[in-house]
């Protein structure tokens, strides 16, 4: 077996004469052995071979077809998938400017379990960007790109409030809730928090369930006041059975300050985070930050009607999650009542 020196790789993508090397070299020695002799990682020829080699056979690979082959995936520009085939722009098109409002992420996850046997229906999410988003590849509506769920250029850092509230008495600490609520194994477990309108004069409350993410909200007009805040939960819990009902976690807001008669009026354990610890609740924060693409900061949150809010909710849940193996919150949550029935 012929040894030879090292070859220096001439750059990030390889050369014509490293594929003359791989051509020799591709029935004498191991992927691995190619790969040290040319100083390239061994993923990098075993692609090589895959990609370039007549009809995806590694035993009919030619150095140049395989050149020839390179040379022509690398021509640019290239055109858009999305301006190429129609049914997936338009399905792309429908579902970001649809009544869910769907990230670029959610579309490229959900349409592989919509469309599994239609190749051609695939699409990453950072194309779906680009084609909003980069001059010369715009294949969709340009207006398309307020349906984002932000609008800003770029990401602003949240702001740390100093947190000086009013002590809330007889309080159970986040550290004394049950395991089961950590590995969100078992069903029934929420967070909570409030969205506050303009000059704080009203609110908008959320609840959401750890294990499936579904949303509900609480409709505080005028009112966000530990007793209104107290009743609105009791009222919207209630509609739940029992077993969806295991505990709720808050943050050190005020407006809780009535829990020991919630606990016993909705039969409902509530625990309450460390101070200036979001991560702590963080599919409840997550979901208010999805709701803000409704009720922007600033605005009044009282000019909403229940009915409007239950809209709002309902749009939420049917969204595919990532976390979710990109099912919707309403289908998840279906799914746990048919297992409890």
């Amino acid at each position: 077996m012929p040894t030879l020196d090292l070859i220096e790789p001439t750059g990030r993508y390889l050369s014509m004469a490293e594929r003359e090397e791989i051509a020799i070299l591709r029935a004498q020695v191991s992927v691995r052995e190619i790969a040290r002799r040319l100083k390239r990682s061994p993923a990098t020829i075993s692609r090589e071979l895959r990609r370039n080699a007549s009809g995806g056979q590694p035993s009919r690979y030619r150095a140049s077809v395989a050149q020839a082959e390179a040379d022509k995936r690398a021509r640019r520009p290239k055109a858009s998938k999305l301006l190429e085939h129609p049914a997936l722009r338009k399905y792309v098109q429908d579902q970001l400017g649809g009544p869910q409002h769907w990230s670029p992420e959610q579309i490229a996850r959900r349409i592989v379990l919509d469309y599994p046997d239609d190749g051609q229906m695939r699409i990453s999410h950072e194309a779906i960007y680009q084609a909003l988003y980069v001059q010369g590849r715009g294949a969709l509506r340009r207006e398309l790109s307020a349906c984002l769920r932000t609008e800003r250029a770029l990401r602003k850092p949240q702001r740390r409030t100093d947190g000086r509230r009013e002590r809330i008495k007889d309080k159970v600490m986040i550290s004394d809730r049950p395991a089961e609520v950590a590995d969100r194994a078992v069903p029934g477990h929420w967070e909570g928090n409030l969205i506050i309108g303009a000059n704080s004069g009203c609110a908008i409350g959320t609840l959401v369930e750890r294990t499936c993410r579904f949303t509900m909200l609480l409709h505080l007009p005028d009112d966000h006041g530990a007793p209104a805040v107290r009743d609105a939960i009791t009222a919207t819990i209630a509609t739940l059975p029992e077993e969806l009902r295991r505990s709720l976690t808050w943050d050190q807001g005020i407006e809780l300050a009535e829990h020991v008669r919630l606990t016993i009026e909705a039969n409902l354990p509530v625990y309450f985070s460390d101070p200036h610890s979001p991560w702590q609740r963080g599919t409840n924060e997550n979901t208010n930050g999805l709701l803000r693409q409704y009720f922007p900061k600033g605005t009044d949150l009282s000019v909403h009607s229940p009915e409007e809010l239950t809209d709002v909710a309902a749009a939420l849940n049917a969204r595919p999650r990532k976390t979710l193996g990109w099912k919707t919150p309403a289908e998840a949550l279906a799914a746990l009542l048919s297992t409890a029935a």
